[in-house]
């Protein structure tokens, strides 16, 4: 019986782990649709996230089906309670990617990033897709060492975030307020991602170890 179980949480990992290239996709497809000002991809990315929606609720289903039926304890409760709040997480990233989406499809014809700009706000959105993909693989096995590891890369995308205040800010902006606005909220929306990331690697790590690493940094 406990063979079954544990079958059934390898199944719902794998399924977080399918999403997980699913939030990648459309970080990926949102980042291309804000710079070249590609309405097409927009709309694809706003409509493929009822995708996403619904994969969140089919891992919900499985976790309760598995509360309910073989009242897990312990470790194991662990587990399916870490799966229930990663799966809420991943589809924030996806809420979070068609956010970007929608800003690219406000401002079509025009690219919403300015040119001088468009170099800091491509590289939050790299930072913020590596992450996703790592991600994936923390989750595929469960590594701890590489979801410490994507912890400590945070920092970047906080660097990032501050570069491109520094840029808004500047004497020399002249976008206006309205692009202004536009990049503080791209900013938020790929550091959040980001956030999202880490905060499911530091769950994989708890569901191995029964520690949070969160925990842990605090204390030291």
């Amino acid at each position: 019986m406990r063979d079954v179980f544990h079958e059934q949480l390898d199944a719902v990992f794998g399924d977080l782990a399918t999403i997980c290239g699913q939030v990648e996709t459309a970080v990926c497809q949102a980042t291309k649709s804000l710079l070249e000002a590609d309405v097409e991809i927009a709309e694809q990315v706003i409509s493929a996230d009822v995708d996403i929606d619904r994969a969140r609720v089919e891992v919900e289903e499985q976790c309760f089906e598995l509360l309910s039926l073989q009242q897990p304890v312990a470790g194991d409760l662990r587990v399916v309670v870490a799966a229930l709040r990663m799966v809420t997480e991943l589809e924030r990233m996806g809420d979070l990617s068609v956010h970007v989406a929608k800003i690219a499809r406000m401002r079509v014809p025009d690219v919403a990033v300015p040119a001088e700009i468009q170099p800091t706000v491509s590289r939050m959105a790299e930072v913020a897709r590596d992450m996703v993909a790592r991600v994936e693989q923390i989750i595929v096995h469960r590594d701890v060492s590489a979801a410490i590891e994507l912890g400590r890369d945070d920092e970047i995308m906080d660097q990032l975030r501050r570069a491109s205040f520094t840029q808004v800010l500047g004497d020399d902006w002249t976008h206006g307020v309205e692009a202004a606005v536009d990049i503080a909220l791209l900013g938020r929306y790929y550091e959040r991602i980001a956030d999202h990331a880490v905060s499911i690697a530091n769950r994989v790590v708890f569901v191995v170890t029964g520690e949070d690493p969160r925990a842990a940094a605090s204390e030291a």
